[in-house]
């Protein structure tokens, strides 16, 4: 399959394509003789892996490891795990300012300068 059809078929550009290539995340394709690029069927179903990776948080230095058959540790259960724990405290982090938000909602605060000065601020000035 060409690049264009792989890119399409997987959702992303041409260009995300060889930065993958660059990155090892995607192994170089062959070159048809006219030079294009051609990338096997199971291309598409590492693309589709980097995707569902990418979007439970992992960084595409996480999902190259991972990945790789010559990396052995930390292994899928390992970063997984240490994936959930940075999600949670993004999740913890996130709830606070969502509850900061709410108060300073209810305060009825109408200009950052003038609440910070009030008693009943709830914004974190410290």
């Amino acid at each position: 399959m060409r690049s264009g059809e792989l890119a399409a078929a997987a959702g992303v550009n041409q260009q995300t394509l060889r930065y993958y290539e660059r990155r090892g995340l995607l192994p170089e394709p062959d070159r048809s003789l006219g030079g294009h690029r051609t990338y096997p069927p199971e291309a598409l179903e590492r693309l589709r892996l980097i995707k569902a990776a990418q979007r439970l948080g992992f960084t595409l230095a996480e999902i190259a490891g991972l990945l790789s058959p010559h990396w052995t540790r930390p292994g899928l259960q390992e970063t997984a795990a240490a994936k959930l724990t940075e999600i949670e405290a993004r999740i913890a982090d996130l709830t606070t300012v969502a509850q900061t938000l709410r108060q300073a909602l209810t305060a009825g605060c109408q200009d950052l300068t003038t609440c910070a000065h009030t008693p009943t601020c709830p914004l974190p000035l410290t």
